[in-house]
């Protein structure tokens, strides 16, 4: 039996829409993509007895409300109606343990919803010289390094210590709480992927994956195919 995965998507203008590389990087690794509307905050036990695995798609920024903070000049457009379903659906699921993958903004909300923290816009609120971590490119393109953590899931199914990604984004993990742990910096230290080892299978990327199934990019394919994995219970 095909493991049944709920996707969230992105609102726009009562819309809602979803790139398709989730869709299509699901079914490539053996799952069945289900759609997750926002809203309908009381219907989230529902839907999670009736899904083998969360995946928290990418998207726009998220209100500072959920951590404490007021909003900065670089704040980008929120969804206030998405971060409120997505930030509950993450904790229902974190309590359920059931499998997650973060991908990009989905890897700051499972941050926010487990206690940490982010910065609104890392190039107004940081000091530090970066890179360019929104990139000019296509999104096949493999943009700068990551650096995985020796002993982590994720150097386990990269298989190497230095991976390319691409790179999608303006705001970025700040804090991360317990029993999640940072297992990817890029080189100007900024937060790429954190994960809980002690979870069946919670992992959160800042960068894109789904995008990069169609490239052949291994490290893609092995993160989706474990995600799948657990999400069959083996």
């Amino acid at each position: 039996m095909k493991p049944v995965i709920g996707v969230t998507c992105s609102v726009n203008h009562k819309s809602l829409y979803l790139a398709d590389d989730y869709v299509l990087a699901i079914r490539y690794a053996g799952g069945v993509p289900v759609l997750l509307p926002v809203g309908g905050e009381e219907d989230i036990p529902l839907l999670l007895s009736k899904v083998d695995g969360i995946l928290l798609s990418g998207g726009g920024d998220i209100d500072p409300f959920w951590f404490g903070e007021e909003p900065v000049p670089g704040l980008g457009e929120i969804e206030p109606g998405r971060d409120a379903f997505e930030i509950k659906l993450c904790r229902q699921v974190l309590i359920k343990d059931m499998p997650l993958l973060a991908i990009c903004r989905g890897m700051q909300v499972l941050t926010v919803a487990a206690g940490g923290d982010m910065f609104q816009d890392i190039y107004s609120q940081m000091d530090a010289k970066l890179l360019q971590h929104r990139q000019q490119a296509a999104r096949t393109h493999l943009s700068h390094t990551v650096k995985l953590s020796p002993g982590s899931l994720l150097e386990k199914l990269a298989g190497c210590h230095f991976i390319k990604v691409n790179s999608f984004h303006h705001q970025a993990v700040r804090t991360v709480p317990k029993p999640f742990e940072v297992c990817g910096r890029a080189s100007d230290g900024i937060i790429e992927a954190v994960e809980n080892c002690a979870a069946r299978f919670a992992i959160g990327v800042q960068w894109h994956p789904e995008a990069l199934i169609g490239k052949n990019d291994l490290v893609s394919k092995n993160i989706f195919s474990a995600f799948i994995r657990a999400c069959r219970g083996n």
